[in-house]
Formats: structure tokens, sequence, C-alpha cells
């Protein structure tokens, strides 16, 4: 049956209830599928050892992994919001399926590199799709609803210290042979969900919503003033995906270096910072709810910049103090930043998902090659120093419009 971006991005009536059941379940598979790609930064102080690779070939697995989700995710959201494909949910993540297998048996670095193309193609569908499965069940609790999605992912990339203590470290490059059982039964609640999806559909074209919206937020262009928020929404997440990028792929091998640190020692530290940025994503959604989405935007990355500047310069317990505190901070935007979007470009849920959630990788990718190659000329502590104030972009947010004339604007 043939649908359009209209019967998945309805104007939703207050009567409409949260469907929390679907929420919970869509954020569960977004945990399984992150905790897979967390599988590959996870690997790379193993890969590191065991084929000899410098700093900028690890960049260059992270960049091979994130920039086809990147570019992949508004493709994907662009064309869903014109035909929705509910069973596009469970086809990505048998991608990732196969790449995750192929990660633990690739001889050499190629095959690796072939190995998190897949993973990032499952990716690169998942997230738009997810997002706007999110937003379906949403009711009028945008905010919380994208948290609850968005916070399973971080809790997924959060697990990625533990599955190296705990499977890398003792089982080796094998270990993530695992990850093929996690990966089989994501694709089996996605099936679930995709049935949802296809429910959910039918009954808004019986309902008459896809008329109505068709004749409304879809087919308006959008203005310049819209289109100059969203560049600069982008740009907020380019500072934020790097300082991430860096912390993540590289904060390891800075506290075994600075600390005298085990590999399973800096994976804590490493450990508390994603878990306290998926706890942050999930309360800025409600946070946003009630107080607004630009200002939460604005003080989660204001009030993370003494935090992050100062943490090459501390002791370690000190140290992972900070890094708790940045994560929640930081991250208690993310989901925010997704909605805000959404908000800007009504009836371009998948388009406006996939711009921000894939973007977010994308820079992730680039700033894994660049902050790499810094780690490799200038020192990995000066480019864990450099890191720290990438958070200042965030005064930037000062210039977005208030969330009252974002209403205005689409009304």
């Amino acid at each position: 049956m043939s649908t359009t971006a209209a019967s998945v991005s309805p104007r939703y009536e207050p009567h409409q209830k949260t469907a929390y059941r679907i929420l919970f379940i869509i954020g569960l598979c977004h945990l399984l599928n992150d905790s897979i790609q967390s599988v590959i930064p996870a690997m790379f102080p193993i890969l590191e050892k065991s084929m000899g690779l410098s700093y900028s070939q690890l960049g260059m697995i992270a960049f091979s992994l994130n920039i086809v989700s990147s570019i992949m995710q508004p493709v994907v959201g662009m064309a869903t919001d014109k035909k929705p494909f509910p069973f596009a949910l469970p086809i990505g993540l048998t991608s990732t399926l196969f790449g995750i297998l192929g990660l633990a048996f690739a001889p050499d670095y190629k095959w690796i590199i072939i190995s998190v193309l897949f993973i990032g193609l499952g990716s690169a569908v998942f997230h738009p799709e997810g997002s706007r499965v999110a937003y379906m069940a949403a009711g009028q609790r945008r905010g919380l609803a994208q948290s609850i999605y968005q916070v399973g992912g971080n809790t997924g990339q959060a697990l990625a210290p533990i599955i190296t203590a705990l499977i890398l470290v003792p089982l080796g490059q094998m270990g993530a042979a695992w990850f093929t059982a996690v990966a089989a039964i994501a694709v089996g609640l996605l099936i679930y969900i995709a049935f949802w999806y296809t429910g959910r559909l039918q009954e808004e074209l019986i309902a008459g919503r896809a008329k109505k919206q068709a004749g409304g937020h879809n087919n308006k262009r959008i203005s310049k003033k819209i289109w100059s928020a969203l560049i600069l929404v982008l740009f907020l997440i380019f500072a934020r995906s790097w300082y991430i990028s860096g912390m993540t792929n590289f904060y390891a091998f800075y506290a075994i270096e600075k600390y005298s640190f085990s590999i399973s020692q800096a994976q804590l530290f490493l450990f508390a910072f994603l878990v306290s940025g998926a706890l942050g994503t999930f309360f800025g959604g409600p946070l946003a709810d009630r107080f607004g989405k630009k200002r939460i935007i604005f003080l989660s990355m204001i009030l993370t910049v003494p935090l992050s500047a100062m943490i090459p310069f501390v002791p370690s317990p000190i140290a992972f103090i900070m890094l708790v505190a940045s994560g929640f901070i930081l991250m208690s935007s993310f989901s925010v930043t997704v909605v805000y979007a959404q908000e800007l470009v009504p009836g371009k849920i998948g388009t406006m998902a996939g711009l921000t959630v894939g973007l977010a990788f994308g820079m992730g990718a680039i700033g894994s090659i660049a902050l790499g190659y810094i780690a490799d000329t200038v020192g990995l502590v000066n480019m864990i120093i450099i890191t720290g104030f990438l958070p200042v972009l965030g005064l930037l947010t000062l210039l977005l419009p208030p969330d009252e004339t974002v209403s205005e604007w689409n009304k």
C-alpha cells in the first residue's frame, strides 16, 4: 500500500496518548544497535596491539563506520518521508549482523574496514526510522519520547568499556562474534515494531490525516530564517560531536599514558563518562518539555566548558568526577537538538532525524580522523587539551530563535 510522508508525521491531537510500550521497545533496540557499534571503538586498544595500527588508522576505522551512516541517514530519512517502509528497520539490523560477524573474523586492516561499512549501513537505516517510530509514539510528549529513544542508544555506547573489560580483553577480536546474538534479538524486536508501524500507517490513512497534513507543512517551502536556524543547530552538533568523538575514541589511551592505567582501568573511566551521558540524554528531553529546548541546548554546552577544559590537568579521582559531570551535562541536549530540528521543519521527521543524528555520526567520523592526526602530530595529551575547549562554541546557541518563535513560523 502506498503512503506519504504525511502518514507518519501527523499533527497530534491532544487526546492522543503516548505509546510507552513502543517507546521502550524501540529504545531497547537502539541500545542493542549501538552496543554493537560500540564494539568497534572498544576494540581499538586490542587492534592497536594485535595489528600494530597507528592512531590515524584507528581514526580511519571510526571514519569508515560513521561516514556511511552520516551520508546515508538523511537519504534514508528523505526516502521514507516520501514512502514509509516499516520493514527497513529489521533489514538494517541484518546488515549490522553481517558486519559484526565479519569484524570478528577479519584477518587484516582491509577486512575490518569492509566489515564496519556494513555496520555503518545498518546504522544509517535504523536511526532515522527509529526516531520516526519514537515521534509516532510520542503523543504530546515529544521531548520525553525522543529521550527514551536516544537514551537507549547512549546506554548502548556506554557499554563499550564493559564490553572491552569483560569480553574483548579475555577473548580478543573473536569476542565480537558474541554480538551476532545481540543483533539477532534486535532483528526480532524490530519485526514486531515494523508490524506496529504498518498498523499505525493504516490507522492514520483511515482517519484522513494524510490528506490533512499533505495540505500543510509538507508542501510548505522552507524559509531562509528556518534554514539559518537549522544550519546553526547542525554546527552546534558539530562541536558536541567532535568532543564526544575525542573522548570516546582516545581518552582511554590518554588515561593509560597519564595515569599508568591498565586497559580495563581506563575503560572504567570512559564507562562512567558514557553512562552519565546516557542519563543526561534521558533527563534532557523532559527538561526541554518544561523549560524550553533552546535553553537546555545552551546550558548543556556552556556549563560543560569549565569541566572539559580542566579534565586534562587534574588527578585521576577528580578527573573521574569531572568526566561524570561533563558527560551528564553535555549529553542532556542530545535528544533536544533532534526535536528542535524536527519542529523547525514539520513533516520531515525522518529527514531531520537523519540530518541531526546522522550528522553527529558524520562529524564524529571527521573528528576521529582530525583528532587522530593531531594526536600523531602534536601528542595525545595536547589533543585532549584542545578537545576540551570545543564546547565553548555553544555560545552560538544564543543566535537560535526561541521555541515560541519556531512555533509561530510554522503556524
